[in-house]
């Protein structure tokens, strides 16, 4: 299967919203995340992506085969931040277990160092998402930590887990 990465169009908005309108999406996600997910709100985030400013963050919607499969995001941090980077990311269930997400994710890791001169990347996923925790690890992220009760998600507290990945010695970027 091929995998790519490239900027939100709005012929994705179809796709987007019947993709994204799955519960199993929503349940490891933040709540800012909408369930059920309408077609107005796959509008507004495509919409969005395409009207951001790519010095700070890259939106991208991940590719199989051609196929709209999911979202992919690194977003700058601010102030003392500013070198870092949080990753984000959510795939179609339809396409869930072919690797897809971690060959997604080191994809954008690369575009994220090489664009965003970012230091590092880091993402926060709920401990008992191992899927997703699978996936970074593959992607060669490292559990930095593991957060204790920090996530309450439908009523439920959980904890979470911190990943990072550092750009490799010798390949740091320009100070932003």
């Amino acid at each position: 299967m091929t995998v790519s990465l490239r900027p939100w169009r709005a012929e994705d908005i179809p796709a987007l919203a019947r993709y994204a309108d799955d519960p199993r999406i929503a349940a490891n996600l933040r709540d800012a995340f909408p369930s059920p997910y309408t077609r107005a709100d796959a509008q507004w985030f495509v919409e969005d992506c395409m009207a951001r400013d790519e010095n700070d963050v890259l939106f991208r919607a991940i590719m199989a085969d051609g196929q709209m499969a999911g979202s992919i995001s690194v977003v700058r941090g601010a102030d003392v931040y500013r070198q870092s980077g949080e990753l984000g990311y959510w795939l179609a269930v339809p396409f869930w277990g072919q690797g897809i997400m971690t060959a997604a994710v080191e994809q954008i890791c690369r575009e994220a160092f090489d664009s965003l001169g970012l230091v590092r990347i880091f993402a926060e996923v709920f401990a008992c998402n191992t899927a997703s925790r699978r996936v970074l690890e593959k992607a060669g992220f490292q559990l930095e930590g593991i957060l204790q009760k920090s996530v309450t998600k439908n009523g439920q507290l959980y904890d979470s887990c911190l990943y990072g990945l550092v750009r490799q010695r010798g390949e740091e970027g320009r100070e932003t």
